[in-house]
């Protein structure tokens, strides 16, 4: 037995440790095989994603134009009655200032003391003076 040949006992532990060497190396061929597919599966995904993203992204920057557009015309009808109103407000304010002027002008003219002389008849002009007697 001991002539260089192995057992049957040593002969069977060695079929059974290539079997299981075997195993163990399609079990790593299956591994890399299932991360390869992993791999290739998150690839599609982001990919996949990237497109969603950058649809959404469109119709979300679309969308927040058309509302920028809409704000922007509230804006500019909201400038405009303020344009007219203040157009408004500088003539009645030219207006009020021309009253004001034509009332200062009648208070003066109320409030000047008439001119005191004699007139060419030889009477006072002007305020009357009453006498005490």
């Amino acid at each position: 037995m001991l002539e260089g040949k192995p057992g049957p006992c040593f002969s069977s532990l060695e079929s059974s440790i290539e079997v299981l060497k075997k195993r163990a190396q399609e079990l790593i061929e299956n591994i890399n095989e299932s991360r390869q597919k992993d791999h290739a599966l998150m690839t599609n995904f982001r990919d996949s994603l990237k497109i969603k993203v950058s649809d959404l992204t469109e119709k979300l920057e679309e969308r927040m134009y058309q509302i920028y557009d809409h704000h922007n015309k509230v804006i500019q009808e909201k400038l405009q009655e303020f344009t007219q109103k203040m157009a408004k407000i500088s003539h009645l304010e030219a207006e009020l200032k021309q009253v004001c002027h034509t009332v200062e002008t009648v208070y003066k003219d109320l409030c000047v003391p008439p001119e005191v002389g004699v007139n060419p008849r030889g009477t006072w002009r002007g305020t009357a003076v009453s006498r005490l007697s």
